[in-house]
């Protein structure tokens, strides 16, 4: 548990720069030049979210349930999953999608961790879903606040990127609930 704890803390804190020191980072930035910064930015978030997801495997071999999800809030995760894959193309495929979501990345992620704790009552999923929640509701609350908010590299603007957006986010979805989630994480979340 102490490694899952040590790479979520880290990946999150990292990810948190932005949104406790934004004048730190930028100044880093400039410093190390916008490549340099990105650079070790990416090495240490590659390392936490690695360790993090080892971490929990390890943790998830000796389960400590704090609730047992019922079938109900099962399906209604299944059901607020939904809009997480569209969302998250959305934000590199603006269209009417991402300027009504506003911001669509962390709109994804609040939906994915608020469906997985529906879904999940052990501590090792609550340390890892609630803290994702956190962090990105806290992201949310400070990109809104923000004066200055760095630009994300997508597509030009189209009304055909919301037709993208849908078919292959509902697609990805498809293929991650009947296929790749049991694979790659080893739970079925059709039970």
């Amino acid at each position: 548990m102490t490694l899952f704890v040590a790479g979520l803390l880290v990946f999150l804190g990292i990810h948190s720069v932005s949104i406790v020191a934004p004048r730190w980072r930028d100044a880093q930035a400039r410093r190390m030049g916008e490549n340099g910064w990105k650079g070790l930015y990416s090495l240490a978030s590659i390392a936490s979210f690695v360790a993090m997801l080892y971490g929990y495997g390890i943790a998830r071999q000796i389960p400590v349930m704090v609730y047992m999800p019922s079938m109900v809030l099962r399906h209604l995760a299944l059901l607020l999953m939904v809009p997480v894959f569209p969302l998250l193309i959305a934000a590199y495929l603006p269209g009417r999608i991402k300027r009504l979501s506003r911001n669509p990345m962390l709109l994804a992620v609040i939906l994915w961790a608020v469906s997985h704790l529906l879904a999940n009552g052990t501590l090792n999923d609550l340390l890892l879903f609630g803290g994702f929640l956190g962090w990105a509701v806290a992201d949310l609350i400070s990109v809104s606040r923000r004066a200055h908010v760095r630009p994300v590299p997508s597509a030009p603007a189209s009304a055909v990127n919301d037709v993208i957006v849908v078919v292959v986010g509902l697609g990805l979805y498809a293929f991650v609930l009947l296929w790749a989630h049991a694979r790659v994480i080893g739970v079925s979340p059709l039970g």
